[in-house]
């Protein structure tokens, strides 16, 4: 399988870069082509500039700014999102990345705006690999945005047609190296079987 992986941390010493080699291994050892698109090492921009604003809708000029992105979107048969959770919602720069990238013309049809047409239907495949501060009952209660913006939002995309999973480890703030140790080797196992 064809897997884009969409990983956003500017650290390269934090869990979650260990989180994101352990994904890469075990992805590649499974035998899937995996593209690894690491935001801040390729220094995506993610601000939504004016004139991009201005041109969201305007298909397909509006995918001028973006096109090696979309490419690389366009390729993929899975995504696999690895990221931690920051005041209760995705870090800015895979904000931005969801902002800027998953548009008009790429993600969505909105030539009938009272219809609108999901576009990213050969994505077969989401998973998430996610960390937050807090536990798991504080991120409930914020409404856990990130969660649902993979398994609701990014599902819908595809027309309902991925299957989507979400591997989460909570309160990172008091997390013991055992603890850590278990959830990577659980990731682990999770991309080993990834289908």
């Amino acid at each position: 399988m064809r897997v884009l992986v969409v990983y956003c941390h500017p650290v390269e010493t934090s869990f979650a870069s260990a989180l994101h080699q352990e994904v890469l291994a075990n992805l590649r050892a499974a035998g899937h082509e995996v593209d690894d698109c690491d935001l801040y090492a390729e220094g995506f921009n993610p601000v939504l500039s004016r004139e991009e604003r201005l041109g969201y809708h305007e298909v397909p000029s509006n995918r001028i700014p973006l096109q090696p992105y979309i490419d690389r979107l366009n390729w993929a048969e899975a995504i696999v999102f690895c990221f931690p959770t920051w005041c209760f919602g995705l870090p800015a720069m895979l904000k931005g990345f969801f902002d800027r990238l998953f548009m008009p013309g790429v993600a969505f049809d909105i030539s009938d705006p009272a219809n609108v047409k999901p576009m990213l239907t050969h994505i077969k495949r989401i998973s998430a690999v996610v960390t937050y501060g807090r536990p798991r009952w504080v991120a409930w209660y914020m409404g856990d945005p990130p969660r649902k913006i993979v398994t609701r939002y990014m599902k819908r995309l595809t027309g309902q047609a991925a299957r989507v999973d979400y591997h989460a480890h909570y309160h990172m703030n008091i997390a013991t190296e055992p603890q850590l140790t278990r959830f990577k080797a659980r990731v682990g196992q999770a991309m080993a079987r990834f289908a």
